[in-house]
């Protein structure tokens, strides 16, 4: 396979992965996080998030969903805490117990346009018209994987899971099939460039999901869970007072920089990388200031707000789209 096709891979060893099990486990999880967990069959994965009782992010995961377990897909710096946060909710008649399998198990992801040939190459079926976080356990060269549809980005991949052991042998095979490897600096331009919120930058106590732009993992319908009661009142409400935005800029600004609109405070600068093509970031913009389009100053450089793919705004883009229409 020539590198021109445009696979790439990612090491994704440093996130975490949390196995929870035990016959409560669904229901935990459900009155844990965002979305609806319940709904989901063995098999199928959805991106959800944990909230404080304030409905402040604590961190996006992706779950999948097994026979007879949930594996938990977090952000490299969050293992530790959702350890802890969960294990708080853990009452003794509650039949749930947590599993640290980020040392045990490997995880690598592929993304790019040609994916779904790499897995035709490797043997597989590829089942890109699948729900995101569809899985399925499958065996390459003797080695039993879980691959799943998504990159964790916009861009369309897969994601392999395993165990640990198998790491070295599932690398080298992909390499020999031309996948250009990248890094953690290409993944943090990728991840800035496609609007993926990352904790401690875009994801923390002083922004909740509806503002950080994670409408999609998120259920309106499910019950009580924690955060709740804040999340439903902002929707209903049409409380969102600030969105996360992409932001083209004329020179690189370091994160925390206050984002003006000529005397006025809009906004603020969470994330910022150098490229190619120039210096682009991530920013939360108020609401009423505008949005895609909108010029703003960001320090001693100049921005342009743009809209990015990882994102979704609920209402907020409704409200748009019926404008355009009009």
């Amino acid at each position: 396979m020539s590198k021109d096709r445009g696979v790439m891979l990612y090491d994704r060893n440093h996130w975490g992965l949390i196995e929870v099990s035990g016959s409560d486990r669904i229901r935990f999880l459900h009155n844990q996080t965002t979305n609806d967990m319940e709904q989901l069959q063995p098999g199928a994965g959805c991106d959800t998030v944990f909230v404080t009782s304030t409905a402040r992010t604590i961190d996006l995961v992706t779950a999948y969903i097994f026979p007879e377990y949930v594996l938990l897909l977090v952000s490299p710096n969050r293992r530790e805490k959702l350890l802890q946060w969960m294990d708080r909710y853990i009452f003794p008649m509650d039949k749930v117990e947590l599993k640290d399998r980020s040392d045990t198990m490997v995880c690598f992801t592929i993304l790019g346009e040609d994916c779904d040939r790499l897995l035709q190459e490797l043997g597989l079926a590829p089942f890109s018209d699948a729900p995101q976080g569809t899985h399925q356990t499958v065996t390459i060269d003797n080695m039993s994987l879980h691959i799943a549809l998504g990159s964790g980005l916009g861009t369309p991949g897969y994601t392999l899971m395993g165990d640990r052991d198998n790491g070295p042998k599932l690398w080298e095979k992909l390499v020999e099939l031309g996948v250009t490897v990248i890094g953690d600096r290409d993944w943090e331009t990728l991840r800035v460039r496609q609007g993926r919120p990352l904790p401690e930058s875009e994801l923390t106590e002083d922004y909740n999901p509806l503002e950080a732009g994670l409408w999609q993992a998120i259920s309106f319908e499910k019950g009580c869970y924690i955060g709740q009661e804040t999340i439903a009142r902002l929707n209903t409400y049409q409380g969102v007072k600030q969105q996360l935005w992409g932001i083209e800029l004329s020179q690189a600004v370091a994160p925390g920089t206050v984002i003006t609109l000529g005397e006025d405070k809009v906004g603020t600068l969470t994330s910022c990388v150098e490229t190619e093509q120039g210096a682009v970031g991530l920013s939360y913009i108020r609401t009423k200031a505008g949005g895609e389009g909108l010029t703003v100053q960001v320090g001693e450089s100049s921005g342009t707000v743009i809209d990015v793919p990882f994102l979704s705004r609920g209402y907020l883009q409704e409200r748009e789209l019926s404008g355009a229409e009009q």
